[in-house]
């Protein structure tokens, strides 16, 4: 019997189109709604797949302090996060649950 080889799941990578990062921001905030980190962790998921570096310069901010920010430890602001939003062409929307 073989080795199986595994490696760590990363979301970024399955995230090719700006649709799929809408569904799947939409997807977290669903599931996840009362918890901040870790909706802005999958911030940082989106972010990571359309490109850090394009997202920091978009915003103004450097590449360190979104990796930061947008992490389960992190606690961005919300300015932070409607930056990141806009960058990544996402709009925050409100419904009536």
């Amino acid at each position: 019997m073989g080795t199986v080889q595994l490696r760590k799941w990363d979301s970024a990578e399955h995230l090719k189109t700006e649709e799929d990062m809408a569904e799947y921001l939409d997807a977290c905030l669903e599931e996840f709604s009362d918890d901040p980190a870790f909706i802005a962790k999958a911030l940082g998921t989106i972010a990571r797949a359309y490109g850090m570096a394009q997202v920091a310069r978009d915003t103004g901010l450097s590449r360190e302090s979104l990796y930061r920010a947008l992490s389960a430890e992190g606690n961005p602001e919300f300015g932070t996060v409607l930056k990141v939003a806009k960058a990544l062409g996402i709009r925050l929307r409100a419904v009536v649950v």
